[in-house]
């Protein structure tokens, strides 16, 4: 169990540890990191509920709806809603690159207790490809909407509500895709490689991106405290 525990762990952990080592500025409180990784734990067994009664009660009826509701929608759903509701306002969230060390911290909660779930039903041999598909795919998508999030609590009053529902629905959209290819693609391997390439160049593009518009946050600082 001790193995399985620390199989499931580790990558979650690991990635994590990955997206907040680069924040180049001003690094989060790890009380704070730490909490929004267990806001992420516990979302994990509303969400298992809800899906198995969207299941059972014939809701979702295709590939399609499993893909984009029972898996995308709901999932990613949960996760922006308490980024907004614990991380959004608070005084730590201080420049647009914390936005990606709060959603890679929520996503990553909830996908390393998806991640052990899976591997004690299923066995510790599964955990090298886990780690590579599933949870570094979670991590991406919060890094996504973390960027999102970011620009909108940084933009001029009239972009935030854009920003937000960009937030939401790019990381529901990937999500979808994700699991669409692995239900309905006998072949799911042969779209999964490129896939999975398109997120990690993508999750690097908005850590790059957000990173500027971090040093630009910073250097306006300094050049208010000048003139000052």
């Amino acid at each position: 169990m001790l193995v399985i525990l620390s199989a499931g762990i580790a990558p979650g952990l690991a990635l994590l540890s990955y997206f907040y080592l680069r924040d180049e500025y001003e690094s989060e409180p790890i009380t704070l990191v730490f909490k929004t990784f267990i806001y992420g734990t516990i979302i994990t067994f509303p969400i298992m509920f809800l899906q198995y009664v969207l299941g059972v009660e014939g809701f979702i009826p295709s590939n399609l709806a499993n893909a984009y509701i029972s898996s995308g929608l709901l999932e990613e759903f949960f996760k922006w809603f308490i980024l907004m509701f614990a991380i959004f306002q608070h005084v730590n969230f201080n420049d647009p690159y914390d936005g990606i060390v709060y959603g890679a911290s929520v996503s990553l909660g909830f996908a390393t207790v998806e991640n052990i779930l899976y591997l004690v039903a299923n066995g510790v041999e599964y955990a090298f490809g886990r780690a590579l598909l599933p949870v570094s795919s979670h991590a991406l998508f919060g890094v996504i909407m973390g960027y999102y999030l970011g620009k909108a609590k940084f933009s001029l009053k009239e972009e935030k509500r854009k920003w937000l529902l960009i937030s939401l629905f790019i990381p529901i959209f990937l999500h979808g895709t994700y699991n669409y290819i692995f239900l309905a693609e006998k072949n799911w391997i042969y779209y999964m490689i490129p896939f999975m390439f398109f997120l990690w160049w993508l999750g690097l593009k908005k850590v790059k991106h957000a990173h500027r518009l971090t040093e630009k946050q910073y250097n306006n600082q300094l050049y208010k405290e000048k003139v000052q």
